[in-house]
């Protein structure tokens, strides 16, 4: 889901810290953004699916449904909703996980209010309010084609369904293609931040991007390469 024009953005905090959770509602508030929280997995669950949300900050330490459930359930129920998870661990492992569930962002706690907030601010960004398309957000590479207004993309005429940080891993090929990406620089330009050097996040988003882009088009060229050493290029065969 994208920002609604001209309305404030509608954030939904999720932690059952009252207190924490309040404070962030009130950061959002001043902020110009309409935001309400609630303390249980549960309840995040029941509002993602009744209701829009521009960005959800998800605490992974809950009373009832933990964090990563939560996330894979409205996953699962295809809420796109972009996800800011918060947590007291700091292991490179729950940060994967949450990642690779499909979150969008990690903040481990303590943390410091305006991050929280500018995090916040990037993924309203970068999911921002789709308008008519034009010919000039249509990128292509080859037969493939991703619209940066409508979210939009195919492949020789076929509709690819890609999850939101997958749409941003692709959007950086496409708008660099024939050069080789490495993994810090897909970290540092669409995660924002690495995660001590470890580049198995990057790893795992192309190879679920050729599942989707490369694997169910046999009879065409592969589009996603790998320089050993170097990164990764999209490209069309000439």
């Amino acid at each position: 889901m994208t920002p609604t024009e001209n309305l404030p953005a509608r954030i939904l905090i999720v932690d059952d810290e009252a207190n924490l959770a309040e404070l962030l509602v009130m950061a959002c508030r001043v902020r110009g953004w309409d935001a309400q929280g609630v303390g249980t997995g549960r309840e995040a669950v029941a509002l993602a699916r009744s209701e829009h949300f521009d960005a959800i900050v998800l605490d992974v330490m809950l009373p009832d449904l933990d964090g990563f459930a939560v996330i894979e359930k409205i996953r699962g129920e295809g809420i796109d909703t972009p996800v800011v998870f918060l947590s007291a661990r700091d292991e490179v492992d729950d940060r994967l996980t949450g990642l690779r569930l499909g979150g969008d962002d990690y903040v481990t706690k303590p943390f410091n209010l305006d991050e929280v907030i500018a995090r916040i601010e990037a993924r309203l960004r970068r999911s921002g309010p789709a308008g008519p398309t034009d010919d000039e957000d249509v990128l292509r590479v080859g037969d493939l084609e991703l619209d940066e207004r409508s979210h939009e993309v195919t492949r020789a005429g076929k509709q690819i369904e890609l999850t939101a940080r997958e749409f941003e891993v692709l959007l950086l090929f496409m708008r660099n293609p024939r050069a080789v990406l490495s993994k810090a620089q897909i970290l540092d330009r669409v995660w924002d931040y690495d995660f001590g050097g470890n580049g198995n996040i990057v790893e795992l988003y192309v190879s679920y991007l050729r599942k989707k882009i490369d694997v169910p088009f046999p009879d065409l060229p592969n589009l996603f390469h790998t320089k050993r050493g170097a990164g990764y290029i999209l490209r069309a065969e000439q």
